[in-house]
């Protein structure tokens, strides 16, 4: 007796809709939009999708297929996976043990180092700033080479006095004291004592 194939029930569409729905796609969609100041008119002309299938996607009464994603997420740039994300699992930890960091020389270059420093963050993968235990050595102000980055940066230094200079000022700090600034000014940084002093310095990418 030959067998009958059975054909599998896709999903219902509304059964799809809840199986996506924690990851907030629709959500992410308005807000990429909102985020770039973007007409439903602008970014249909950009993707090629109607106006009316936008409002759909983002209001959640339209269930987005692959393609049209990545229609979309090319416009802004974006990975695919940025819409299967679910926020609700994005919570990191990430614990640096003091016995598993490095010190690294400011430069591998360098003939002598104006600081070395720790990542206190290495072992989280996307990090949104980075966090640095650093010790800055004496140095001749004028060995001090100045250097640049996107970003702002905020220093606390925990022990000694340090020596700053950013754009062209110049800042003496103490132990307690904490300096921000826009680190896209370039700065400097050296002991302003006989011995080398500690900070905690924490940078954004900007």
């Amino acid at each position: 007796m030959r067998e009958r194939k059975v054909a599998k029930k896709l999903p219902r569409t509304d059964a799809i809709g809840e199986a996506i729905r924690p990851f907030g796609i629709a959500e992410k969609l308005r807000d990429l939009r909102l985020r770039k100041s973007m007409g439903l008119a602008q970014l249909a002309a950009h993707t090629g999708l109607s106006e009316a299938m936008i409002s759909k996607l983002e209001n959640a009464r339209l269930v987005p297929t692959l393609p049209t994603l990545a229609r979309i997420a090319i416009v802004f740039n974006v990975g695919l996976d940025y819409f299967f994300t679910d926020e609700r699992k994005r919570h990191v930890v990430a614990l640096s043990r003091g016995s598993e960091r490095m010190s690294f020389p400011e430069s591998a270059a360098a003939r002598q180092a104006a600081y070395h420093f720790e990542s206190l963050n290495f072992r989280a993968i996307e990090s949104k700033l980075h966090g640095f235990l650093a010790e800055f050595h004496p140095l001749a102000e004028n060995k001090a080479v100045p250097h640049a980055h996107p970003g702002v940066e905020l220093l606390y230094l925990l022990e000694g006095a340090l020596l700053m200079k950013i754009g062209t000022e110049s800042y003496q700090l103490e132990a307690g004291d904490a300096i921000y600034f826009d680190s896209i000014q370039k700065h400097s940084y050296a002991s302003a004592g006989p011995e080398p002093c500690k900070a905690v310095v924490v940078t954004t990418s900007g």
